[in-house]
């Protein structure tokens, strides 16, 4: 798999893996030297893949997500039982704008939620495309 710069690679033979890391090293270690992982839990563009159980791998982005909710300001906090609340399609014309740097965090925030609701939780992706219209 490729992500820009990200990669991660896998093969039944864990020779063919260190052939390709070598093969890699040597083209690019003078550029920018390269990060190896390996094991049974890995970490790859916020997302823990576990590969301890044969036949299955679940994937879990807690990290991502909870390093996310850190991000966000005291004034955000609380829970839901639901992420799409009955009231999730009113809107209120009369709100005041958020200011800049409100503004900014709001769409990085929502940028994260996108990505985290692509990967491990599609049961936010409504709630989520309906943020991300505002």
């Amino acid at each position: 798999m490729w992500h820009i710069d990200d990669q991660k690679i896998s093969h039944v033979s864990k020779h063919v893996v260190e052939d390709i890391i070598k093969k890699l090293t040597l083209k690019f270690e003078q550029d920018s030297p390269l990060t190896v992982s390996r094991g049974c839990t890995l970490e790859y563009l916020g997302m823990q893949m576990d590969y301890q159980k044969k036949g299955v791998m679940p994937f879990s982005m807690k990290d991502y997500l909870e390093k996310m909710l850190k991000e966000t300001p005291y004034d955000m906090e609380g829970s839901a039982t639901t992420p799409a609340a009955i009231h999730l399609f009113n809107t209120d014309d009369s709100a005041e704008t958020l200011s800049e740097d409100k503004s900014q965090l709001f769409h990085h925030i929502v940028a994260k939620l996108l990505y985290l609701c692509r990967r491990t939780r599609q049961d936010i992706q409504t709630a989520v495309a309906f943020v991300h219209t505002s």
